[in-house]
């Protein structure tokens, strides 16, 4: 099966040796995104309802590169550094899925890269497909 990689400005470029999605047919696989600003390549300063904010925004720009958009999203994997997090994190993710939800798993984690507080990452059906 063929595979296309999808890049974008309006998110945050990959800080590894990985892409920010990649096209399989007619899903795409997002990778995590965490709460990097696109144009500084900074991590977003505030608490983990300010960075699940932009983590979303950033993963809703990597879909509509992908031509697909949040509403397409099947599955999502939340990473918290702590479970304590995970009432905040629920009610601005709430926000970005508010209508038939995907399928969710959340796990906590020891660290996530440049010292976010979450991480998501996404599987979702591209539009038209």
């Amino acid at each position: 099966m063929q595979r296309e990689r999808v890049s974008t400005t309006e998110a945050p470029a990959a800080i590894g040796p990985y892409s920010q999605a990649i096209i399989s047919g007619n899903l795409v696989f997002a990778s995590g995104q965490i709460a990097l600003d696109p144009a500084s390549g900074q991590l977003v300063e505030g608490d983990v309802q300010v960075q699940t904010r932009r983590v979303m925004e950033n993963v809703a720009a990597v879909l509509q590169a992908a031509g697909s958009s949040l509403a397409q999203v099947v599955k999502t994997t939340v990473f918290l550094t702590t479970m304590d997090n995970f009432a905040a994190m629920n009610e601005v993710y709430a926000e970005f899925f508010s209508d038939e939800p995907p399928a969710r798993s959340t796990v906590a984690v020891a660290q996530l890269p440049r010292g976010a507080a979450v991480e998501v990452e996404v599987i979702a059906v591209r539009v038209g497909s």
